[in-house]
């Protein structure tokens, strides 16, 4: 294909495979633990951090990473606090770095030219430092999930049950909660602060949903999350649409036919059920 001549296209077609898959895992957990808007709100956070490192001129992108990460660990205790009404967590993160985010901004008014890519999310333009950030923060999420791929399932259905067994739910919790930190800032560049969330939530939604197991459920939700990804960047180039807004849409689009294919299908074998046991009570009568 052409535009696999440009690096910078080789770059996103990497940076986006790469974020497609950890960011997929994780969505898969987010939602058997009912904390789908954690990773969008720890985006917000790490827009704070973002602004707060192109104001004091550090790089803006470790900077968000790292206000992420912290971002992370606060909320868990937050979360701690009100264990019986924990979404409070998420409206305080998210109001807190967005109103971190806005002073900054106001602060320095050359911040909010190149504001946008950090919104809107800007593929084409991850260089090799941020792809390596993205490759370090992938494997560490793959070994991760991976080595507590039971003790996640178990304290995403019921921590109390895991904690009488002996885990260490709250250290398990907290590195959770710091893994998604960290994915979510991996993620800004690819589809953006505000779209974050559509690469984590997505996939994982139409495979739980189409799965025919939970065993492969992460399985599918990486090859959705890599088939939005890739399909949403070969159409941005053909069509010169902004690349994050083009994978979010695309992810949605998969996930609208996917539902559709479901609900047709299950109709389909439901009629098909009626009308054979109406004709083997007609043939016995």
């Amino acid at each position: 294909m052409v535009m696999l001549h440009y690096d910078f296209m080789q770059r996103a077609f990497c940076a986006g495979g790469i974020i497609a898959l950890v960011a997929s895992t994780l969505g898969v957990y987010l939602l058997l633990r009912r904390q789908a808007l954690m990773a969008d709100m720890l985006s917000h956070v790490s827009l704070a951090g973002v602004a707060a490192g192109m104001y004091i001129h550090v790089n803006p992108t470790f900077a968000g990473f790292i206000v992420a990460v912290a971002g992370a660990i606060i909320v868990e205790y937050v979360r701690r606090a009100y264990k019986t009404y924990s979404e409070i967590s998420v409206a305080i993160m998210m109001i807190g770095g967005l109103s971190s985010a806005v002073i900054l901004m106001s602060m320095n008014k050359a911040v909010n030219k190149s504001f946008s890519s950090y919104l809107f999310g800007s593929v084409v333009a991850v260089n090799r430092t941020e792809l390596v950030l993205m490759l370090v923060v992938a494997l560490i999420g793959f070994v991760f999930f991976y080595g507590l791929r039971k003790p996640l399932y178990l304290i995403a259905f019921d921590e109390e049950t895991a904690r009488t067994s002996g885990l260490p739910v709250s250290w398990i919790s907290l590195g959770f909660s710091v893994m998604t930190g960290m994915i979510a800032a991996a993620a800004m560049p690819i589809v953006g602060v505000l779209l974050v969330s559509a690469l984590i939530v997505l996939p994982a939604s139409l495979a739980i949903r189409i799965a025919p197991n939970f065993a492969s459920v992460t399985f599918i939700a990486m090859g959705i999350g890599l088939a939005g990804v890739f399909t949403g960047l070969t159409a941005s180039y053909e069509l010169s649409t902004p690349p994050g807004g083009t994978i979010a849409f695309m992810l949605l689009l998969f996930l609208v036919v996917g539902l559709s294919i479901k609900g047709i299908s299950r109709s389909w074998v439901r009629r098909n059920r009626v009308q054979h046991q109406t004709m083997e009570y007609g043939g016995f009568k």
